[in-house]
């Protein structure tokens, strides 16, 4: 059988990796600066990290559900704690996508509603309602196509207004991810979010924040939502949760109350899942890396804005992105097959960079030095063709 590549980056293999660094098969060493889509958050192979997870596996990997797993309520506990939620209450799933469906769906169920409002360039992943909710052409087959589903533009409050103001006793929820990550790094304000919240609680509709990835502390604040001093009614988490190991979640405020047989899953909250997503927070906590997520994002910001030859720099902690002119196009291709440096991309022109947590001053400084190299070096082959 042979493998159908979904995201073919050359003929690299990756063999090992600790930190922010990464190895193929030859040796050869790489700078992580997109942490495998936002996954990575306490950076590869932390020793903590692997303890949780072998101590796990030694004494269960895996049972169903329908008995009583410690570990689950564990981290429900840490979780509420971290992040300041501790009232609301933790479904376990296994992934951002399959947290997002079952956020609208139990949006749905609350409300007795079907409407949901989503936004401009929004990517809330592959399942039927999360690819319903996605403003991606490509990626909604037939079968997902919906007209419960309106897309408003991002940060515009007066389209908002004009739309509750028309179905707004119809609407079930409203899903936006504080800082759009495929959509290109795009923020939302502090007055837009403010304002989701206002008329959700006029109209009684749902207000989800999809902190898939810009959530669990990468934003330098635990949900980027926080930074509006507002409460979402549900989160949705997954990526940077399990630092690699497939895990999601959402959170849910405590108006809501789900049925027994309401949610379910077979795989979410398993122990190994549950073991790596509680040392990703004991590690988050010991070693402060929200604060130095903040820190570290405002340093790198500072120092990418001094750079001539790329546009519009913005992001808040480490989920930052730029804008490349057509004359550095290929910037990303450069980066890496000349400095063995790992960058993301918004098409059609955004660089992203999603590094872990913990990345150091100095591994920021190396960035910044193959990416100045990388632009003279890009400039002066578009100037001699």
């Amino acid at each position: 059988m042979e493998l159908f590549k979904v995201y073919p980056l050359a003929d690299l293999r990756i063999e090992r990796a600790n930190g922010s660094y990464l190895w193929d098969e030859n040796g050869v060493q790489y700078l992580d600066m997109y942490g495998g889509h936002a996954v990575i958050s306490i950076g590869h192979t932390h020793p903590h990290y692997l303890e949780r997870i072998q101590n796990q596996l030694s004494k269960i990997g895996f049972w169903s559900n329908s008995v009583h797993i410690p570990i689950q309520e564990e981290l429900a506990e840490k979780l509420g704690k971290i992040s300041g939620k501790e009232d609301y209450q933790l479904f376990l799933v296994n992934s951002g996508a399959e947290a997002n469906e079952n956020a609208l769906k139990l949006a749905s169920f609350h409300t007795g509603r079907k409407r949901i409002v989503a936004f401009s360039h929004a990517f809330h992943g592959r399942t039927s309602l999360a690819v319903a909710t996605t403003d991606n052409p490509k990626i909604i087959a037939p079968v997902n196509e919906t007209d419960e589903v309106t897309f408003l533009p991002f940060n515009d409050v007066k389209a908002l207004e004009d739309y509750f103001t028309k179905y707004g006793k119809e609407t079930s929820s409203v899903i936006i991810e504080a800082i759009q990550g495929v959509g290109g790094i795009r923020i939302a304000t502090d007055r837009f979010l403010q304002k989701i919240r206002t008329l959700c609680d006029s109209y009684g509709a749902v207000f989800i924040a999809d902190e898939v990835q810009c959530g669990y502390g990468r934003s330098g604040m635990f949900y980027a939502t926080d930074y509006a001093g507002i409460n979402a009614d549900i989160y949705t988490m997954a990526k940077g949760m399990g630092n690699g190991f497939p895990i999601g979640a959402i959170s849910i405020a405590p108006q809501f109350k789900p049925s027994f047989g309401m949610l379910g899953t077979t795989f979410g909250g398993n122990p190994l899942a549950c073991a790596a997503a509680l040392a990703v927070l004991e590690v988050i906590e010991n070693e402060g890396l929200i604060e130095k997520a903040k820190s570290r994002g405002t340093y790198l910001l500072n120092r990418l804005k001094a750079i001539d030859g790329i546009e519009n720099v913005r992001g808040k902690g480490l989920m930052i992105g730029f804008d490349v002119p057509d004359e550095i196009k290929n910037l990303k291709k450069h980066l890496f097959d000349e400095f063995q440096v790992f960058t993301g991309e918004a098409k059609p022109n955004v660089i992203r960079l999603l590094p872990s947590l913990a990345i150091s001053r100095k591994q920021v400084d190396e960035f910044i030095d193959a990416l100045q190299e990388s632009i003279v070096e890009l400039k002066e082959v578009t100037e001699i063709n």
